[in-house]
């Protein structure tokens, strides 16, 4: 591994290490490099507590764009080091938003949080983290009533949630009609996108899109 600094660094099997962000890496030898990313335990914990077995929570989902192309044209190292530094950043809008992250959906993440006003700044801080490493992000949020098995949350609300991120564009944070009602009192901007048929639910929902202000709120 070459550092940014120059320096060269060699590790074996068993090693634990901490390697900052810029680097170059390369296996030596014929056997397959297997590596575990640890973020520490602090956030391991705050992910896999317990949560009640039903409850009302807003929902946010977010998708990298376009991830599978990116892959190709860095190479699977370069990709998982800007993935990983992503998800840190990811994880830290989460924290100051007091949300909670659930689980990882491959390039994106689920996470919750006690109001919607809070949801949204956690989406719109993690669309400008993206733009600032050359990615394009899409979210959806949803405000609904959830069930929980462990750590994991399910229902309804969830899928429709998902499907919410799924009608987003790059670049676009979707809200549902029951997200954007409950979001007037806090004064945020949205720009109506119309009726949708969401797979897997009945009949159409309108959507919106949240219009960040200029002074980023």
């Amino acid at each position: 591994m070459m550092l940014k600094d120059g320096r060269t660094l060699e590790f074996g099997p068993g090693d634990v290490f901490d390697v900052p962000a810029g680097h170059d890496s390369w296996t030596i030898g014929d056997e397959p490099c297997v590596t575990v990313n640890w973020t520490g335990l602090r956030t391991f914990f705050a992910s896999k507590a317990l949560l009640p077995e039903r409850f009302l929570a807003t929902i946010l989902f977010t998708d990298l764009v376009e991830s599978t192309a990116r892959v190709a044209r860095l190479g699977d190292t370069a990709w998982t080091e800007l993935l990983t530094h992503f998800e840190q950043t990811v994880r830290q809008e989460i924290e100051r938003a007091n949300g909670r992250e659930v689980e990882t959906t491959g390039d994106g993440v689920l996470a919750i949080f006690d109001g919607p006003a809070v949801a949204i700044r956690c989406a719109s801080g993690i669309r400008r983290a993206a733009s600032r490493q050359g990615l394009q992000v899409r979210a959806g949020i949803h405000v609904g009533e959830v069930e929980s098995s462990g750590s994991s949350i399910h229902g309804l609300a969830v899928h429709e949630a998902a499907r919410v991120m799924g009608a987003a564009s790059p670049d676009e944070i979707l809200v549902s009609e029951t997200m954007r009602t409950l979001s007037l009192a806090s004064r945020v901007g949205f720009a109506d996108r119309g009726e949708h048929l969401l797979k897997g639910l009945e009949g159409p929902r309108r959507l919106y899109a949240y219009v960040e202000t200029e002074a980023g709120d």
